[in-house]
């Protein structure tokens, strides 16, 4: 009895052990991509644990600024999550206020197929000489117009942007919805955070065939420079004196830029790649809406935009930090990717499945149009967001208060903000 007694006490140990590696390896991450993102955790936890047994994932979605507070504040308190995911920009500003990040150099050499990643996708990984994502999504945003809008004023795609300014009126004054009421915009755009507005000229530059928005990689100051004037210029007029969006659009963000283009009041706008699932829907756009490059203003070829890279980081304080590496390796797997497209639309991987997907996704994922890459002046430039929330209060400025001549202000900005670099780089 006693010996049976034993084993039982033994049998019954071993279980409760058993029971804790397997809560201990329960991996969270957190990120920001809302329930299609939490679709793709749950599909790629059950994928690991075929190598994996007895490790899940659990993702946590919070809106962007809480992700923000809530990762720094955990990694600086050693309450970090198993690992974070988000656009590259963001977890640059994660890792400068806790410089608590996982060097995952090692990590993308002993991946055997990364002839997929780009230089670019590399640069953009890396920062402070740290790869400090491994780049799982390359977030492409192109131009999009509502079809049937399109069809009731008698027009075409647009591809200039004489067309776009065309077009624009003819939506907001034509009532293409037919609902009878002056209700409708030329465009759905954002400005009332520093990547809001910085983010549309950045698409509207690269989109057009240009290459830097305010700084260029050697630390020059480019606002100024005649082609990139030009942009900005009439990028700025589709705010203010042309009347192409919404009158309170400067205290809009990407809640409020949504809600004008789900809402149907918003003729041309933004289309990212994780967008066309969702618009596809017929409670949404349902389809209504074509997707192609961003117009063109002097006769470059214009472009689809490479605007950032969607990565996955580990904090060096990571309960489970060895898996957690693991489990960022498996995501540039073919089966996580493949999961990635489905899920959102992204992926960065070329040897995947599209043929489930709906004419527009096809469109993303196998393009057949140029591509323009962000150049990631954060990459580049440790003082480049400081640099770049100046430039965003001048130009709020200008948006609330236009200036007489938008030629003279864009001078006397570009000479402000080449004094501000100068000081931000020394110190």
């Amino acid at each position: 009895m006693k010996l049976r007694a034993v084993l039982k006490a033994a049998a019954l140990c071993a279980a409760m052990a058993l029971a804790g590696t397997s809560r201990a390896q329960e991996l969270v991450v957190w990120h920001d991509l809302g329930d299609n993102g939490i679709k793709w955790f749950q599909s790629l936890s059950a994928e690991f644990a075929k190598t994996r047994p007895g490790v899940t994932v659990k993702s946590i979605n919070y809106p962007t600024d809480q992700w923000f507070g809530r990762s720094i504040s955990a990694i600086n308190t050693n309450t970090a999550p198993d690992l974070i995911f988000n656009n590259y920009e963001r977890v640059i500003r994660v890792a400068d206020q806790t410089n608590k990040l996982v060097d995952l150099k090692p990590v993308l050499a002993s991946v055997g197929d990364k002839s997929f990643l780009t230089e670019d996708d590399l640069r953009v990984a890396t920062h402070a000489d740290k790869m400090i994502i491994l780049p799982i999504q390359r977030v492409q945003m192109g131009f999009g117009v509502r079809k049937s809008w399109l069809d009731k004023v008698g027009e075409k795609f647009p591809a200039t942007w004489a067309d776009v300014q065309r077009v624009a009126v003819k939506f907001r004054d034509n009532d293409p919805d037919g609902d009878g009421k002056a209700n409708t915009f030329g465009m759905a755009l954002e400005a009332a955070k520093p990547r809001d507005l910085i983010h549309i000229i950045d698409l509207f530059m690269f989109g057009s065939g240009l290459r830097h928005t305010l700084i260029d990689p050697q630390g020059k100051i480019v606002v100024d420079e005649p082609a990139r004037a030009k942009v900005l210029e009439e990028v700025l007029k589709a705010y203010t004196e042309y009347r192409y969006v919404a009158p309170d659009t400067i205290n809009h963000s990407f809640g409020e830029m949504y809600q004008t283009i789900e809402g149907g009041k918003g003729g041309m706008f933004r289309v990212g790649d994780w967008n066309v699932k969702k618009w596809d829907t017929p409670a949404v756009l349902g389809g209504d809406f074509l997707v192609g490059p961003w117009p063109s203003f002097d006769g470059r070829k214009n472009a689809v935009v490479i605007g950032g890279m969607r990565g996955v980081a580990v904090p060096e304080n990571s309960p489970n930090k060895a898996i957690a590496v693991d489990f960022a390796k498996f995501m540039l797997s073919k089966q996580a990717q493949q999961a990635s497209l489905d899920n959102l639309g992204s992926a960065v991987r070329k040897d995947l499945d599209i043929s489930s997907l709906s004419e527009r996704q096809k469109l993303f994922a196998a393009p057949s149009w140029g591509l323009a890459a962000y150049d990631f002046p954060e990459a580049v430039h440790l003082f480049y967001p400081e640099l770049e929330a100046a430039y965003h209060r001048k130009l709020m400025g200008a948006l609330a208060k236009p200036p007489a001549n938008w030629k003279a202000f864009i001078t006397e900005t570009a000479n402000e903000m080449r004094e501000l670099a100068v000081k931000l780089a020394k110190k």
